[in-house]
């Protein structure tokens, strides 16, 4: 099925829900099959694997991390090709002074935001929302 592709839908369709648990980002140069299993994403770069795990995991494989997040879905099924969406709901956030790491799934945007903003990030995506209503 294809995602939404009309800004004004799709920001007043955000549906922003917060998920449990605190989420870091680590960065190995081969990553093992162990640490692929247990990442909820990742990304090659010329530096090495950025792998996202829950923070319990990547203690647990001894991995380092300086930035712990809370994980915010947009449970709006956004299109890949859809417009101004990434740049509204980042406008959103930076007037609220917060910082965003976004990863777009097939589905659904996924935004990491800093563990100590997130009810505020949330407050703010629903603020963005009900203005489209």
């Amino acid at each position: 099925m294809t995602g939404e592709t009309n800004l004004g839908i799709l920001l007043s369709s955000l549906s922003p829900r917060l998920n449990p648990g605190r989420f870091v980002f680590c960065c190995v140069a081969q990553p093992s099959v162990v640490q692929m299993a247990a990442a909820i994403g990742s990304f090659r770069e010329a530096e090495g694997t950025t792998l996202i795990l829950a923070r319990e995991e990547a203690e647990r494989l001894g991995l380092a991390y300086d930035y712990v997040a809370a994980w915010i879905t947009l449970e709006v099924h956004s299109s890949l090709a859809a417009v101004g969406l990434t740049a509204a709901f980042a406008r959103a956030l930076a007037g609220e002074g917060i910082s965003c790491n976004v990863i777009a799934g097939y589905h659904h945007d996924h935004l990491f935001v800093a563990e100590a903003d997130a009810e505020k990030a949330l407050a703010a995506l629903q603020q963005l929302a009900a203005e489209q209503r």
